[in-house]
């Protein structure tokens, strides 16, 4: 019995000490045979073509006048990075389709010569609730450098691109989907955003 209260009382001392830098829980994300399964049927779902249906729409409303998108609906538009965030919390989608829609983004990202750095989850405790990040941080792959001649810059592509899902209290919160860009004689140009949006969301 002692044991089981020492362990439940470091648990909690571990969650009042978490920070971005020291989580209390950083684990790799693993999807199951049967989350896999699950996942290949929701892509064929009417779900996922509304979504991106929507999405479509909403980034042509903003290039022409950016303040008429949805109220569910940011865009990022920086000089080095662009994206936008979808606040999920805020619309009648279901956790298990913002977690496949994070999971479809990655894959169509995975298509256009990209790789996976990391994919991770972790877990903070804030004053009111548990906020839980899972991410999916991409970089150009290699095959972008290959064929460069000595002192060429490199082909940066999209930029190193970043999707996210935060949750509080295990319900989904926002999705934020980024590219972020090098201004820098070491890389060439990068590619347009907008073309990066048409990629992904077709």
């Amino acid at each position: 019995m002692d044991k089981l209260w020492s362990y439940f009382k470091n648990l909690f001392q571990q969650a009042e000490q978490s920070s971005p830098s020291q989580p209390l829980i950083h684990e790799l994300i693993e999807r199951s045979e049967a989350e896999k399964e699950d996942y290949a049927f929701w892509k064929k779902t009417l779900v996922l073509r509304r979504l991106l249906d929507w999405l479509n729409e909403q980034y042509a409303a903003y290039r022409l006048r950016p303040e008429s998108t949805d109220e569910a609906l940011d865009f990022l538009n920086t000089p080095s990075s662009k994206g936008f965030v979808i606040h999920f919390s805020e619309t009648g989608y279901s956790r298990r389709d913002a977690t496949f829609f994070f999971d479809y983004l990655r894959e169509r990202v995975l298509s256009l010569q990209y790789r996976t750095q990391v994919s991770d989850r972790r877990s903070y405790q804030r004053h009111a609730w548990v906020e839980t990040i899972e991410r999916h941080y991409l970089k150009p792959g290699i095959t972008l450098r290959a064929n460069l001649r000595e002192g060429e810059p490199f082909a940066q592509h999209f930029g190193n691109i970043m999707v996210e899902l935060e949750l509080r209290d295990d319900k989904v919160h926002n999705l934020r989907f980024r590219a972020t860009t090098y201004n820098d004689r070491l890389f060439q140009e990068p590619a347009e955003f907008k073309e990066l949006m048409q990629q992904v969301l077709r």
